[in-house]
């Protein structure tokens, strides 16, 4: 130690060559031991010295968390990078939820690393986010998403790496950008196909997935010959309109509006006042006229009717299928359809085993006369429909209505239903335990 201390001195009068000032340097550090076996360098035969090249970072040692709260920090801060990114979709959101601030946010996004770290957990959040914005069928949108991905970073260079699927983490990212634009029927177009090449080569799973929708889209696009509109109608009754014409399909068949929806104010306070729209065609007026007016009819519903995200309920008045004994067979009318005859005469020579009758199973079902739509299924409601039905269907004056009106959902009643606990005053529940103890005793019967 005592020779370290010397060096150190005649370094700092200055007599030293650099050479040794730097072995001293890195002697000073060493232990006492070491110290002078290092830094005694011979200098004979006009040799220069040698000195010791030293990592700072071997002499750095990390410091322990005395706290484990901040070792806990610590990870938390490391693993920043793995947090989805939904945070960042509500900060930006918070005033509204648009397409211009969802690509503000991809933007964002886009601008804060030229390596676009992260990209792959922030295109699943963007996503899973499109359908609170509304862009989920937008395909400027998943365009846009799909630039988010790095270019010509991705690409298979050889066959050994389009053989070992690479990059299966983005490629499969990559697909399910696609699987959720075919879910919502939007097929890709020249720009999608571009950004794919590019990000992932020809030869990849997207750009597959990509060939597969632009093959069967256009083959089903027009397949349906009774397509629903992208854009429904807000007005509740022009949906209406459009609900029930689809349901009757029937071109002869007319639409009414028998009361449009309003608010009354009164001494009791505002009353609204549903709206009520009816379709029926000449045929099922024919029906109804021969209908006897001894046997009632009935009102029944609601039945729901989905138009792609709408779910809309509607009611019909039929009646109860006719007695074999009143029933007349009336002869088939040969133009009544063209395509599908209803009855053939065929004059052929036929074997005696076989049989020319036609395998069509009969269904018996009463006839529907009319239906209607409206936003309250009370029968207060429904009896101004039949009001409506009387003017031009005057045998309803006659024959006895009845009314059989389901549970129908909440938005319809307009009242709350009541909790499961719900009784009405007088009502015992003596019934209930009955009702208890007789599946109880079933279901010892069954394990028997």
């Amino acid at each position: 130690m005592n020779g370290a201390r010397c060096l150190l001195r005649l370094q700092s009068v200055g007599i030293l060559a650099p050479s040794v000032r730097a072995a001293v340097q890195h002697a000073a550090l060493l232990p006492p031991a070491t110290a002078l076996s290092q830094i005694t360098v011979r200098n004979t035969r006009g040799q220069a010295l040698r000195h010791f090249h030293g990592s700072p970072g071997c002499y750095k040692s990390q410091p322990i968390p005395t706290d484990p709260g901040e070792e806990h920090e610590d990870r938390i801060k490391k693993d920043k990078s793995l947090i989805t990114h939904d945070d960042l979709f509500e900060r930006v959101a918070r005033e509204a939820k648009t397409k211009a601030t969802f690509n503000r946010v991809v933007d964002v996004f886009s601008k804060r690393d030229i390596r676009r770290r992260g990209h792959v957990e922030f295109i699943y959040a963007a996503l899973k986010k499109m359908p609170e914005f509304g862009v989920e069928r937008d395909l400027t949108v998943y365009n846009k998403l799909l630039d988010v991905f790095p270019k010509e970073v991705f690409v298979p260079r050889n066959f050994i790496q389009r053989m070992f699927n690479h990059y299966p983490r983005q490629q499969e990212c990559g697909v399910h950008l696609l699987e959720q634009m075919e879910n919502y029927g939007i097929m890709p177009n020249v720009d999608s196909k571009v950004l794919i090449v590019q990000i992932f080569g020809d030869k990849s799973h997207p750009m597959r997935k990509y060939q597969r929708i632009m093959y069967w889209f256009p083959k089903f696009k027009h397949a349906n010959p009774f397509p629903v509109p992208v854009q429904l109608p807000e007005d509740p009754v022009d949906l209406a309109r459009l609900s029930l014409n689809r349901i009757a399909n029937d071109l002869d068949a007319k639409v009414t509006v028998y009361q449009m929806p309003c608010t009354d104010v009164s001494e009791s306070g505002e009353i609204t006042f549903p709206h009520v729209v009816g379709i029926q065609s000449p045929d099922q007026m024919e029906l109804l006229a021969k209908h006897n007016p001894n046997r009632p009819v009935f009102v029944e519903g609601p039945f729901p009717l989905w138009l792609r995200k709408i779910c809309v309920y509607y009611y019909i008045l039929r009646a109860d299928p006719l007695p074999p004994e009143e029933k007349v067979e009336e002869p088939y009318d040969p133009e009544r359809c063209f395509d599908y005859p209803l009855q053939l005469d065929l004059d052929l020579d036929r074997d005696m085993g076989d049989d020319d009758s036609f395998d069509v199973e009969d269904v018996d079902e009463g006839p529907v006369f009319a239906m209607c739509m409206t936003s309250q299924g009370d029968q207060a409601t429904l009896n101004q429909w039949i009001s409506g039905l009387q003017e031009t269907n005057p045998i309803l004056g006659r024959v006895p209505t009845l009314f059989r009106l389901e549970a129908g959902p909440r938005e319809l009643q307009g009242v709350a239903d009541p909790g499961p606990g719900y009784r009405e005053e007088g009502e015992e529940e003596v019934e209930t335990d009955i009702v208890v103890e007789e599946e109880h005793q079933r279901s010892q019967g069954v394990k028997q």
